[in-house]
């Protein structure tokens, strides 16, 4: 089935290029393009290997894309990309239509085989006058590689040679893949609450950087914001409130199977985390017995972190948890459940390792890898399990010597809610001031002594919502500094600088613009427009 799929789209592939280089010639055999630079374009996250061949693709209403048939998701990508060029350029360009005298030049999409594609997000992209090829083993790698086309179409026609408006791609060929599998934007919509709409938002542009995982942080003290059916009070009450007394909010699970279901169209994996055993007074003020603190429960608006705990030694502590774990995993198709598991500071030792070792198990029940802030270590874990490192280095040292995978998201070099200096009017400074340049230049695979590239499963940027409450506020925080990050997941160490990097963030204003990013325009950075918000701080 394999073998006969990949020799119809390969068939397919030479009938598509004869006939479209047989108008090519027909039509511009003498028609002599600008010299272009691929390898200097403004791509990020950079490339692994660019070459340059300097002549142009041109890109027009004459164009075409066609994608590999039969194979799963190569047409979708195709569909998404033509939504793309509309939106950016305003030309239609047909997605697997049938071949008219029209075509002149195409975009294919193709599914290879090709042994130089060694993961399952690596792509090839070659860019000639008359065709553009982006070559990959999955609709995952053709959908990173639509993105480095997409950043190279420029945003207004940029040809004096024919008679009709074109968009003038640089030639050459780009061999990419990922640095880490794992690149990832951490949301808190349970300090404050966000909308379908904003986290649709927030995903369109990080899909754009390649970035692969959105870590949504459902449930603290403040607020519980998905809906579980068999325990209704978790949003009638919890569900109520968020820091500084707002209306808070929540998912139903119709909303959140739609942030799925929109995420998966953009090849990134929701990551739903339900954090416990401190962390916790919402679902204690909505199920009291839950408590387990000795304290009397009601709801709270503050910022206080570490005065809340479950019950460890009831056994009804893990039949909720149960069907919680299982609501939210029915609805969850990617790989992980993340359970928190950090602060934790009035659960006793003793009683912190019983429930993460309980709940570790609940997790594989449901067939999910479990992820917890680093303080899980504590715990006897199974190699499976991942720690994501946001504090203690001697944390992230054991779970790698018990065999488990570390997610770097150190909240001095990696925490989208400090501040970027001491004029910022947003976010907080405990762990560190964060400037652009500063959140850029670390090396995850050098970050902790001790810890090898070969440990690491990627990077995450957290957005802690303690200071935030709208997506204008969460967009000053995250951008630019998510973009740095996605460079930082994707890009090896040695293709990184800072100097060519800060060129190439100040000319992502136009994009940025257009998805009306309320980016902070740090002065650090020599924006290509100047039609940037006023700056609130001075990094």
């Amino acid at each position: 089935m394999i073998k006969s799929r990949l020799i119809k789209s390969f068939l397919l592939f030479i009938f598509i290029i004869a006939l479209v280089a047989c108008q090519e010639k027909k039509v511009k055999e003498n028609i002599q393009f600008p010299s272009t630079d691929l390898a200097v374009e403004n791509i990020i996250p950079k490339p692994f290997k660019t070459i340059a061949t300097n002549s142009a693709f041109g890109l027009d209403e004459r164009t075409a894309i066609f994608t590999s048939q039969n194979s799963n998701g190569f047409p979708e990508v195709g569909q998404f990309l033509s939504e793309k060029i509309k939106e950016k350029i305003n030309i239609s360009i047909p997605v697997n239509a049938s071949i008219s005298e029209t075509v002149e030049r195409i975009i294919y999409i193709n599914q290879s085989d090709s042994l130089d594609l060694t993961t399952k997000e690596s792509y090839q992209l070659y860019i000639t006058k008359d065709s553009v090829i982006i070559n990959s083993k999955t609709a995952e790698g053709a959908f990173r590689g639509i993105q480095t086309l997409r950043q190279i179409i420029p945003e207004t026609s940029n040809d004096t040679l024919t008679d009709h408006k074109m968009w003038l791609i640089p030639t050459g060929k780009i061999w990419d893949h990922p640095n880490y599998v794992y690149r990832g934007a951490m949301l808190d919509v349970a300090r404050h609450f966000f909308s379908v709409k904003d986290v649709k938002k927030y995903l369109d542009v990080l899909a754009y950087y390649k970035i692969n995982i959105l870590h949504l942080h459902l449930s603290d003290d403040q607020g519980w914001r998905i809906e579980i059916k068999s325990l209704p009070k978790l949003t009638e009450v919890g569900g109520k409130t968020e820091v500084g007394g707002g209306e808070g909010g929540f998912y139903t699970q119709d909303d959140y199977k739609e942030l799925v279901n929109y995420a998966a169209q953009r090849h990134i994996t929701i990551v739903p985390e339900i954090d416990m055993p401190g962390h916790t007074n919402a679902a204690s003020v909505s199920y009291p017995f839950l408590n387990g603190n000795g304290k009397q429960v009601k709801p709270y608006t503050g910022t206080r972190v570490g005065f809340s705990t479950f019950d460890a030694r009831k056994d009804t502590i893990y039949a909720f948890l149960d069907d919680v774990i299982r609501e939210i995993s029915d609805i969850t198709p990617g790989p992980y459940f993340h359970i928190g598991g950090d602060e934790s500071h009035v659960t006793k030792k003793k009683d912190y390792i019983l429930f993460v070792d309980k709940v570790e198990k609940i997790v594989q029940k449901y067939g999910k890898k479990m992820i917890g802030w680093d303080e899980i270590v504590q715990a006897d874990i199974d190699t499976t399990t991942i720690a994501q490192h946001w504090s203690n280095q001697s944390n992230a040292l054991t779970a790698v010597r018990k065999g488990s995978k570390v997610i770097l998201s150190p909240a001095k070099k990696a925490y989208l809610d400090m501040q970027y200096d001491t004029l910022s009017k947003f976010g907080l400074h405990w762990a560190a001031y964060i400037p652009v340049d500063t959140a850029y230049q670390w090396s995850p695979g050098k970050y902790l002594k001790g810890i090898q590239s070969k440990d690491i499963l990627g990077i995450e940027a957290p957005l802690w919502s303690e200071t935030i409450s709208n997506i204008e506020e969460l967009e000053y925080l995250a951008f630019p500094r998510i973009i740095g990050y996605a460079e930082l997941g994707w890009t090896t160490e040695e293709n990184r600088d800072w100097e060519d990097y800060k060129v190439r963030l100040g000319n992502q204003t136009p994009y940025l613009e257009m998805m009306d990013v309320k980016y902070y325009p740090s002065p650090k950075i020599d924006w290509k427009k100047k039609s940037v918000p006023i700056p609130m701080g001075k990094d």
